[in-house]
């Protein structure tokens, strides 16, 4: 089978759109297909390459980055796109998101009949930091992204969700195409609790204290993280126990770290700057309980991988975390925005370490239903049943049929 799967993101890029798409192509490789990434470049000229036996090819894009960090397009793609398709000869093409080059591939590919899968990343709450007086027009943003979104994804076949609260998102904009929910998965025995690891010399590498009860927070240091509510909790936090660990790089870092030391918190709040991918698990597995602040989550992969590596949760009550904490069991809930709360469930977890081993070991067994072995299993069948199908000679009729 040849797959055509585009996006405006790929590795080396870690965001969570770009490690679903990277370990999706890849997948399908070792699974024995072909296939073709079609992504905007980050430079001003396009490439062609192979990576780990997909062949990625960078189409030619303007930067972006004045006005949202990592963003690059390309505005005019469709001719260079239908090249693409007449040298690759897709059987089936999945798109990542509506922008510019995605728009373009599911023009083509219209055009041509192929089966289409869309799996969306995307909410308006992603551009709420970046957007000029998105807090007094919000109800008009909302309306305005989800149209954008919707002009793309209303033309596929099915679309893929990664969690209930990402179909339920789609759901509410009535969009009439058929939803199949298939989790993003990740590695299990890459991310896996490592007992037999010397935590103190770990936190050393990091510059963590090795003394101290440890919350982590590992992902992009943006704006639609809320990592400004880690930081507003460990100045309430009326304990010295306690340090708040920030991995990542991100446009809202350097704003962050100068909060730290306006408000001398150097001693408890560490920023660990970019942690190669070899040194994850690594860092996973010496902290105490990992945090996730943010209340744009349609499904949080950070969160999947730390509780795949034994660790016990704290989560904001939003979207599609809900769903990765049985409360009390493997962690606990904070209401999004309060940092009363998040400084009381800090405090809870805090005060009971006896109970950190119990709930990694829930957490590590409610993760395992997020295998990347079965999401790869589950799309290789989704895009089998696809071609399985009569041909489409009308993709608005077929779109509101159930598949």
């Amino acid at each position: 089978m040849r797959i055509l799967i585009a996006s405006s993101t790929y590795a080396p890029a870690m965001n969570g759109q770009a490690v679903f798409t990277t370990n999706l192509a890849e997948g399908m490789v070792r699974l024995g297909h072909e296939v073709m990434l079609i992504l905007d470049s980050h430079q001003v000229r396009g490439s062609e390459k192979s990576l780990n036996g997909v062949l990625v090819e960078e189409l030619r894009s303007i930067s972006l980055e004045r006005f949202r960090p990592g963003v690059f397009f390309s505005p005019n793609p469709v001719k260079v796109i239908r090249h693409l398709f007449d040298v690759f000869q897709p059987d089936v093409v999945h798109i990542q998101d509506h922008y510019p080059s995605c728009k373009a591939v599911v023009r083509v590919a219209l055009e041509r009949r192929i089966k289409l899968v869309g799996t969306n990343h995307f909410i308006p709450a992603n551009y709420a930091p970046y957007t000029p007086g998105y807090s007094m027009l919000k109800p008009f943003y909302h309306w305005l992204f989800w149209q954008w979104m919707l002009a793309t994804y209303r033309h596929v076949d099915i679309i893929t969700a990664q969690s209930l609260a990402a179909a339920r998102q789609l759901q509410a904009r009535r969009i009439n195409v058929p939803m199949v929910t298939i989790s993003c998965g990740i590695d299990l025995k890459r991310f896996s609790p490592q007992p037999d690891i010397n935590k103190r010399v770990i936190r050393q590498r990091f510059g963590i204290d090795p003394n101290k009860k440890v919350f982590l927070f590992l992902g992009r240091i943006d704006g639609e993280k809320h990592l400004d509510l880690l930081l507003r909790a460990m100045q309430q936090l009326p304990r010295d126990d306690v340090q708040m660990v920030i991995a990542g790089r991100g446009s809202k870092e350097a704003v962050l770290k100068q909060e730290v030391m306006r408000s001398k918190l150097e001693e408890r709040v560490h920023f660990t700057g970019l942690v190669s991918e070899e040194g994850v698990t690594d860092l996973l597995n010496c902290v105490d309980v990992f945090v996730m602040p943010s209340e744009a989550e349609l499904l949080s992969l950070s969160s999947l991988e730390a509780m795949a590596c034994g660790k016990p949760v704290l989560l904001a009550d939003a979207l599609a975390l809900p769903e990765l904490v049985r409360v009390g069991e493997n962690g606990y809930l904070f209401k999004p925005g309060d940092v009363s709360d998040l400084c009381h469930q800090i405090s809870r977890m805090a005060d009971h370490p006896e109970r950190w081993q119990e709930m990694g070991r829930v957490s590590r067994e409610l993760v395992m239903v997020h295998s990347l072995e079965e999401t790869l299993e589950k799309y290789q069948n989704l895009y089998l049943e696809l071609l399985s199908q009569v041909p489409i000679t009308d993709r608005k009729t077929q779109a509101k049929q159930p598949v």
